[in-house]
């Protein structure tokens, strides 16, 4: 069937698969998927709809019946592997990793994006792998009931109308697992931490900086495409211990991380949450923009959405 066409997001950008059919098997689909990335069958997950959920391609079924369409964005992730008949993360094991003040080295390296699930809880596992080195998708859970506790202890500060709910709703809302992080998350977990946080935002290249009037000593860096977060690490050129820690004091950090705004903005590394297309799998409807898919949701329990090219 010709025009079926499906877009694919991975760690080292986006791309194009054609040249198959709705008829075709899925497991046709996982081959041309580890053709095109370069990850290893055998470790690829794929992850279709809005929010992403993981779809299984190892079974001997037609394409269509998995619900993939064409137009659909695939995210492509190199998470598991199959070794001694256990399933085991590529991020068991964090890198060598430097954490503290005295080890804060001069070297020269560069900045890169650490690419980590796309389950609706990317900003807090964002935040955990620059803390730690590692992406561990459990430390959502603990930094969620921070959030909730400190927003609880103070309903005066987060009232409904700075929380857009009452407190009380808010604390409950934010403990599940599917609710997404932004400001007022990252504003919280820089002051539990106590460093800044500078979000790179790649929609219009610019960065904002939580906890910069607390003048803090250490600064973080992440960065943003309108929906998901990803955590940002200085790879040495020697191939040493990689950093995610920053002293404040070190522009030189915030001048790089300022370069790949605009590097990120110009090749459109960004999500248009006003202006894309979605489609909602249950009724079919179309949707524009996140704010319309959010409504729907409300106003008709549907939750299984999918980006139209």
């Amino acid at each position: 069937m010709a025009g079926f066409v499906l877009r694919v997001k991975t760690k080292s950008g986006q791309k194009v698969v054609n040249g198959l059919t709705p008829q075709d098997k899925a497991f046709q689909l996982k081959t041309k998927l580890a053709e095109l990335t370069g990850v290893p069958a055998a470790a690829l997950q794929v992850l279709v709809g809005f929010p992403p959920k993981p779809v299984n391609l190892d079974a001997d079924t037609a394409i269509e019946r998995i619900g993939i369409v064409s137009g659909d964005t695939l995210i492509v992730e190199e998470k598991r592997i199959m070794f001694n008949g256990e399933e085991q993360k590529f991020d068991d094991y964090s890198r060598s990793h430097i954490v503290d003040q005295e080890s804060f080295a001069d070297a020269p390296g560069v900045l890169m994006k650490k690419v980590v699930p796309a389950d609706n809880s990317c900003l807090f596992t964002s935040v955990g792998y620059v803390l730690n080195g590692k992406v561990d998708t459990s430390c959502a859970n603990f930094m969620r009931e921070i959030i909730a506790n400190a927003v609880a202890a103070d309903s005066e500060e987060y009232s409904e109308a700075f929380l857009g709910r009452p407190n009380a709703e808010y604390c409950k809302w934010i403990l599940k697992s599917d609710s997404w992080g932004g400001a007022i998350e990252l504003s919280i977990l820089s002051k539990f931490y106590g460093l800044e946080i500078a979000v790179i935002d790649s929609i219009n290249a610019i960065i904002n900086r939580f906890g910069e009037d607390q003048h803090y000593a250490q600064r973080v860096f992440l960065i943003f495409d309108g929906i998901h977060y990803d955590p940002l690490y200085l790879e040495p050129l020697d191939g040493g211990c990689i950093q995610t820690i920053f002293p404040t004091e070190d522009e030189r950090m915030l001048l790089e991380a300022a370069e790949l705004a605009r590097e990120a903005r110009s090749s459109r590394q960004f999500t248009d949450v006003q202006k894309f297309t979605l489609m909602c799998n249950d009724c079919k409807a179309r949707l524009n923009g996140q704010i319309a898919a959010q409504q729907h949701a409300k106003d008709t329990g549907h939750k299984n959405f999918g980006e139209v090219a």
